[in-house]
């Protein structure tokens, strides 16, 4: 199967994004004196030549995060010169060959305002969640954008505070104002302490963050650009990544067939073989490669057997056969 990953990060001025990255073989690459102070500066580099606005970063032993806007589309370039950069320099300086990264880096397309503030929130707790600092003693981790934040007028013109202070509680940007951040970030830190990994773990996983529209905005994007997302598999990821694009791409085909069929998703039949449900899912299993478990899940049709047991009997009828036929047709032009 031919290699669809590299298709899949789109590029676009004003995108934003939650990238990642870790040492090789998981080092603490960035635990050595001076390493975590180069890396920040070739952060700082990166900005000022590629016009990056940067919205948190924290720099961590083995691995760092950034949420970053691109008001042109060059993450990938901005992304080689920051890396390469720091990486001459890390081995340079210590005589070393080879690269400290452990390869191509993560990045996840966050959708400006709540999202890209919750993931600035979730990379401002990255030390407080590795027990480095307790919560009260954020400001104390020297490798962060918090910790320059509050220090208004030495703060690096790249850096962007108004993102984090309009989604906490449109607070100012003043001394008092961050004072108020960090409380809004302990908060956040003891908020349902048995769910936290999880919900916190959510904003570094899967491809896009954000609300089912901007996700599905970017798959539109995606399809016009030519990504075939049928046969999707982001290699190197977890399954669960890959298998978003794909069932967000089914989504918006679904979408497509229920509006050109004058049926509304939100208005189903309760019964699992509502007649409007098989015609959706007939349609969806003649064009798409959607499963029968989406389906089922999706249009309220009961398990997986049973969508297979519906669709079969509903296309024995020929008259049922030419209505997906049809649909097929007028959908493409919806």
């Amino acid at each position: 199967m031919r290699r669809m990953a590299r298709k899949l990060r789109l590029e676009y001025a004003g995108a934003a994004y939650h990238v990642i990255n870790r040492g090789n073989y998981r080092q603490n690459v960035f635990a050595a004196k001076g390493a975590a102070e180069a890396f920040e500066r070739c952060l700082g580099e990166t900005c000022e030549r590629f016009g990056w606005i940067v919205h948190a970063y924290a720099i961590m032993r083995n691995h760092f995060h950034l949420a970053v806007e691109t008001p042109e589309p060059n993450l990938s370039e901005g992304m080689k010169h920051l890396q390469g950069t720091w990486a001459n320099r890390f081995n340079r300086y210590r005589g070393l060959v080879g690269r400290p990264f452990q390869g191509r880096y993560k990045a996840l397309h966050v959708e400006p305002g709540k999202a890209l503030a919750q993931v600035a929130n979730y990379i401002h707790l990255n030390p407080v969640r590795a027990k480095v600092v307790a919560v009260e003693n954020l400001l104390e981790f020297r490798w962060s954008s918090f910790w320059w934040f509050p220090q208004k007028k030495a703060r690096p013109a790249w850096l962007c505070a108004e993102t984090v202070l309009a989604e906490a509680g449109d607070l100012a940007d003043t001394a008092a104002g961050w004072r108020k951040y960090g409380e809004y970030l302990g908060f956040l830190d003891e908020a349902e302490p048995s769910k936290r990994n999880e919900r916190f773990g959510k904003l570094s996983r899967g491809w896009a963050l954000g609300t089912a529209e901007f996700k599905q905005e970017l798959i539109r994007e995606l399809r016009q650009r030519g990504a075939d997302l049928e046969r999707v598999v982001l290699h190197g990821e977890p399954k669960a990544d890959w298998r978003q694009v794909r069932e967000a791409a089914w989504e918006e085909r679904l979408q497509q067939l229920a509006r050109a069929s004058g049926i509304e998703l939100g208005k189903l039949g309760a019964r699992k073989s509502d007649d409007a449900k098989v015609l959706l899912a007939a349609a969806m299993r003649a064009g798409t490669a959607a499963n029968n478990g989406w389906l089922c899940v999706r249009l309220g049709m009961g398990t997986p057997a049973s969508v297979s047991q519906f669709v079969h009997r509903w296309l024995a009828q020929e008259t049922n056969a030419e209505k997906v036929r049809r649909l097929q047709a007028t959908a493409v032009k919806v």
